[in-house]
């Protein structure tokens, strides 16, 4: 079997069987075509770790954008996609090498940014409320502390998605996983106030108000589609909104899922219940925000530190 049409075989396989996202499929496909460029249309029984070794050199040295190295991040990246490929070649019994012969790099531990509550009620409290755009900006704020959503699923929620009087929706993120997650009367008061002033039938639960220029499709005007806000126009928002606010650190859409996180920890929420909340895959992924919220630490500290 040669490699380029194992890779194709595999991006078929993942669409199709695996259902995974575009994003992925294009990551996959961007990954893997590098290690086909690197390595040419050989055979998958002559790759061995002689040539992944020589291909991880190539990574390390690779400029990103002039005199900017990928990162070991970024590189690793390249190394996942390739062991899901021999993960994939294996299962078609296919001679290849072993995926766990592959290993990762070894990263810095990730450090977490987020806000505390004086931050982020100096935050809210700097929003103008006096106009819609200032409702919305609001809302959106309040939405994303209170729910720890992705900024991708925030810019795709609909209006009849979001039930106020129950306070909790379902949002279906990465992976196509459905969870539910919940509004505080908070978040749920100005998102009514926002939608009170209103005066559309649209679909999106947040608009750009500015009137557009463009011709749109009858279908996308009824529904509003090119309305839609970006999750551009909403890190921008963030950024200034913080700038306003005074606050030093670079805040974003991720820093209040964070902050999300972080709060409920602080607070005694078990890590398994917080891993559901914010729709982690691995629990891994969840205990980044542990070393920083270690309640029983901080106990053993108070109790024996004098």
């Amino acid at each position: 079997m040669q490699l380029s049409n194992a890779i194709r075989q595999f991006l078929e396989y993942c669409e199709i069987e695996k259902n995974q996202s575009q994003k992925t499929l294009t990551n996959y496909a961007h990954y893997l075509e590098r290690f086909l460029g690197f390595a040419g249309d050989i055979s998958l029984s002559a790759i061995d770790l002689s040539l992944i070794k020589k291909y991880r050199l190539f990574l390390n040295r690779l400029e990103h954008r002039p005199k900017e190295p990928l990162s070991i991040k970024t590189q690793n990246y390249h190394i996942i996609a390739l062991r899901a490929f021999f993960k994939y070649c294996v299962k078609q019994d296919w001679k290849s090498l072993e995926p766990e012969k592959v290993e990762l790099s070894k990263i810095p531990d990730r450090t977490v940014e987020y806000l505390d509550r004086e931050e982020l009620e100096r935050l809210f409290r700097s929003v103008n409320t006096g106009k819609i755009n200032g409702l919305r900006d609001r809302a959106i704020l309040e939405l994303l502390y209170s729910t720890g959503l992705r900024i991708s699923e925030l810019v795709s929620l609909n209006r009849d998605q979001v039930n106020l009087e129950r306070g909790e929706f379902q949002i279906r993120g990465k992976g196509q996983k459905v969870r539910i997650v919940f509004l505080s009367d908070r978040a749920k008061g100005w998102i009514k106030e926002y939608l009170n002033m209103r005066d559309d039938n649209y679909d999106p639960l947040f608009l750009n108000h500015r009137r557009s220029r463009k011709k749109q499709d009858d279908d996308l005007d009824i529904k509003g589609e090119h309305r839609r806000l970006t999750a551009y126009t909403i890190q921008e928002m963030v950024r200034n909104t913080a700038y306003k606010a005074g606050i030093v650190k670079k805040v974003t859409p991720h820093v209040l899922r964070h902050s999300f996180a972080t709060e409920l920890l602080i607070n005694g929420a078990d890590i398994r219940s917080v891993q559901e909340m914010l729709g982690h895959a691995s629990i891994t992924t969840t205990q980044i925000y542990t070393h920083i919220t270690n309640k029983k630490l901080r106990e053993i500290h108070e109790k024996y530190h004098k």
